[in-house]
Parts: C-alpha cells; structure tokens; sequence
C-alpha cells in the first residue's frame, strides 16, 4: 500500500466517525431537551443547550475532514490537513456563543429562582444521555490519537466537558431538590457556562498552535533526534532541526553534513535509509533533507560520527 492509499484509507476512517457524531450528538440533543420539558431546569437547559453546539461540531468537523482528505495539488502542495484545525476553532467560538446563551437565561433566574418540578424521571433521561456522551468520547479520544485528527480529538474533547458538566448538573439539581434551595439551578447554569467557556479556550488554544505551526511535543522530537543518529551512519551530523504538525502529518526538515568527496548516490542512500526510519514511526510524514559538505558543519544538534 502506498503512503497516498493509506491516508485515503486514514482519512475515510475519520470521516466514518465524523458522522457518527453527528448521530449520536442528536440523539442526544434529543435526550436531553425532553428532560429540560420534563424538569423545567434551567440547569437541564444549559446543558441541553450545550448539546446543539456538539450537533453544529460534529457537522463541521465532517465538512473539515472531507476538505482534510483531499490530496495535494497545484494550488496546495502541501495538502489539505490544516483543515482540521479549522473545524475545530470553529467549535471554541460556538462554544462560547453557547455559553453567553446560557449565562443569558441563568442570570435573571439566579435573582428569581423556581422550584424544579418533579426532576427525577427527567434527570434518569439526562442520565442515560450523558452515558451514551461518556462512551462516544473514549471511541473519539481513542481513535483520534490512533488516527492522529485534531478535529477528532477536539470533538472528543468537548464531548467529555459535556459529561463532567453534565453529572454535576445531576447532582446539583438534585442537591437543589432535596434541600429547598431552588437558587442551586440557575447557579448551576453558571458554572456550567464558566465550564464551557474554559473547554472552548483549550479547544481555541490548541488548534491555533497547529495553524501557527507549533513544533512538535518534546518527546517526539527526541525520538525524531534518537533515529537520525541511528540511522545516520555515514554522514556526520545533522542541525536545525524544524518540525511541524498539519492536521496527521508531519513535517521534518534538517540539515545533514557528510564528507565533502561522499557522491551524490551514497548521500542520497543516507536520506532515504532516514527517511524510511521516520516513516515507520509516523507514517504520515514529511519529510525534508538539506544535504551540506563538511565544511558547512556547526559541530552542533545530532551528531552521527
């Protein structure tokens, strides 16, 4: 299988689960707008709310990953992957329009709260929606990684704030049943707000490091380090080092210094043997090598002697 067919094959798999939360996102809005109308909870309400943003994030991280999974052409040499990275900006500012919406209807609530009627059937449909939420996350974060998508692992993410938020607003409205004080609902809705507001910042931070092209996490890089020194036999050394995300791939440039009478055909060999190491590790890839004389070595970053 070629490197092209298996980031076909990767990006279709990500676009199956791509659609799949699409579904289990309505169902779920679904589920949890009948236990609103069940309870009257602004609590359950600002949690529902939450909910038609998963709806409006898993559609554009389905339009993302198909825009994502279009191969590289005239206009884009490098792809298409910074895709992803859109979608999920796109999700931190709907999540923040969720969160004034729901700070919105809480606050006047907060000054005139009402007792929640008769919560406990709506809180066990509540319940059974953030369950299906808690599985459909650790499907998300699991093959985001293995698929390495952002926009997965955004909508991931976001999905498992979801749930946190949702089992305290459980206990909360529950805690405001038993005890009388209705003004635990609309401050509830509050935190809930705050909470969102902080995932949609992580969601925000995160994506725009990858459009800024941020360098790969430390641990990747050293191990980018540790198999150009064992691969690397014959040239002797390599410097500045550049990496960079895109979506799954990555992109690797350096410098590699060998023996200024090395011939362009032993030099080339050299390349591909790294380029091979580095591709079974990651097998989306990119990978650019800078070949240089001896003379032009800085004694500095891998060295291969």
């Amino acid at each position: 299988m070629t490197g092209s067919q298996a980031s076909q094959q990767t990006a279709a798999r990500a676009t199956r689960l791509a659609l799949g939360s699409v579904l289990v996102a309505v169902v779920v809005l679904g589920l949890k707008f009948v236990a609103y109308l069940m309870t009257g909870s602004v609590a359950l309400y600002s949690d529902a709310l939450e909910s038609i943003i998963n709806v409006a994030a898993a559609v554009a991280a389905v339009i993302a990953l198909r825009v994502a999974a279009r191969p590289a052409d005239a206009g884009h040499p490098y792809g298409h992957t910074k895709a992803e990275y859109f979608s999920a900006v796109a999700e931190g500012v709907l999540v923040v329009l969720a969160a004034v919406s729901i700070a919105r209807e809480a606050w006047p609530a907060l000054f005139s709260p009402r007792a929640v009627d008769a919560p406990f059937a709506g809180l066990a449909v509540n319940l059974g929606a953030s369950v299906i939420n808690a599985v459909w996350a650790s499907v998300l974060l699991r093959r985001g990684r293995a698929l390495r998508s952002p926009a997965l692992l955004a909508d991931g993410r976001h999905i498992l704030s979801d749930v946190v938020t949702s089992v305290g607003v459980l206990i909360g409205v529950v805690a405001a049943r038993l005890t009388g004080l209705h003004v635990l609902d609309p401050l509830l809705a509050l935190l809930v707000a705050l909470n969102i507001l902080y995932s949609g910042w992580h969601l925000v931070r995160d994506s725009v490091g990858g459009l800024m092209d941020a360098a790969v996490e430390p641990q990747t890089e050293n191990r980018i380090r540790t198999l150009l020194s064992e691969h690397g036999q014959g040239a002797l050394e390599m410097h500045d080092l550049r990496t960079r995300h895109a979506g799954r791939v990555t992109f690797v440039e350096f410098h590699m210094v060998v023996p200024g009478d090395m011939t362009v055909s032993a030099a080339h060999a050299i390349c591909d043997r790294l380029e091979d190491a580095l591709r079974a590790e990651m097998p989306e890839v990119n990978v650019t090598i800078h070949v240089e004389p001896q003379e032009q070595a800085k004694h500095h970053g891998v060295l291969v002697l």
